[in-house]
């Protein structure tokens, strides 16, 4: 790993000795070019410079540690300085294997968050919306926008389903390890006798694709308008301002009533009408190395869950890697921080761990 990191320092020096070269300052293609190589490296190597600080310091009181001649209390000051080193380094090589790990190139797209109530009726309805609530603040905390592309309420606070848009470099990068089954441990607020219900929701986690990436011939496509209407079939827009699109090749149907105007919603229908066409055949090319995105979710059932939240206990639990956080409320409040990161360090780990020696 420090070879590879040496590596990727030096040539930020690289890039910085060609990025004041006057040559290179009249040419704003190969300046951009550089400069886009620079950002996408600057974190690691200005993190390899703090290393190696860090460890002439661990060096040194490490030194002074089994150095008898400057007493026992400075020796013990030593040894104290040394431990908080030791584990600032430690932190600092695991964001280095991290940020060295082959990136994904979907990682840093806009991306869709479908959330669909599975097994337990209008509770698992009621856990989809709260699902909802807790992806949305995420993605505002960092920052991103939100929009909701699909939903179908139920008229008590929940969702049958819902898709999200997030927009914001890193997107897809952030939410991809939600994919799978969500299971909900607690007592509804319709349940007199205080029994505590299990339910599920699942989500699907898909990057949104650029135009360019496919293809669709509008004579494949059937629109249909009609009135947008709100939980109960209530009427909320007398205007024929909802749209749905059918890709007739592939039966993929996308339907958008969140705007006002027809025009903004057959827009964002097109946007996930994209992702979800290039999705199904990624799925297609793919389906010795991975599973589609329905099979990532399964049936919906309790027995397939990735993460289960438990409200008696304020517990939370992701089954893939063994973690267990008693901070229910903080993480359906958008503070999913601590979860994120721990699945992407045990996916760098599996994959440092892949690699042959």
């Amino acid at each position: 790993m420090l070879a590879k990191w040496e590596e990727v320092a030096n040539r930020y020096e690289e890039l910085n000795r060609q990025l004041s070269d006057e040559s290179v300052l009249n040419q704003p293609a190969l300046l951009h070019k550089l400069n886009k190589e620079r950002t996408e490296i600057e974190e690691l190597a200005q993190l390899f410079t703090v290393y190696h600080q860090l460890r002439k310091q661990e060096a040194d009181a490490e030194q002074m540690q089994q150095d008898a001649s400057v007493g026992p209390e400075l020796q013990e000051l030593a040894a104290e300085e040394a431990r908080e080193l030791r584990a600032r380094r430690r932190e600092m090589e695991r964001r280095a294997l991290e940020l060295l790990e082959p990136k994904d190139p979907r990682d840093d797209r806009n991306t869709f968050v479908e959330i669909r109530a599975g097994t337990g009726g209008d509770e698992a309805a009621l856990f989809a919306g709260d699902l909802f609530r807790m992806y949305s603040k995420y993605a505002e905390k960092k920052r991103m926008r939100v929009e909701v592309v699909e939903a179908h309420e139920t008229g008590i606070g929940g969702y049958k389903d819902v898709v999200l848009l997030v927009e914001g470099k890193g997107a897809y990068g952030l939410f991809k390890h939600e994919s799978g089954v969500h299971r909900v441990q607690r007592v509804p607020a319709t349940e007199a006798s205080g029994r505590i219900h299990t339910s599920t929701a699942t989500v699907a986690v898909m990057p949104e694709v650029d135009e360019v990436d496919v293809q669709i011939d509008p004579k494949d496509l059937r629109i249909d308008t009609f009135c947008s209407s709100g939980a109960g079939g209530q009427s909320v827009n007398t205007t024929y301002s909802a749209v749905r699109i059918t890709h007739i090749p592939t039966g993929v149907v996308v339907t958008c009533q969140d705007e006002r105007s027809q025009l903004k919603n057959r827009t964002k229908a097109m946007r996930t009408l994209r992702a979800r066409i290039v999705e199904a055949e990624r799925d297609k090319q793919e389906a010795e190395i991975a599973q589609s995105r329905r099979s990532q979710v399964g049936s919906g059932d309790r027995s397939e869950k990735i993460r289960t939240y438990n409200y008696p206990q304020n517990r939370i639990t992701d089954h893939r890697i063994g973690l267990t956080l008693h901070k229910l409320e903080q993480v359906l409040g958008g503070d999913l921080d601590e979860l994120v990161e721990a699945l992407r360090a045990s996916q760098t780990a599996a994959s440092q761990a892949a690699e042959p020696a």
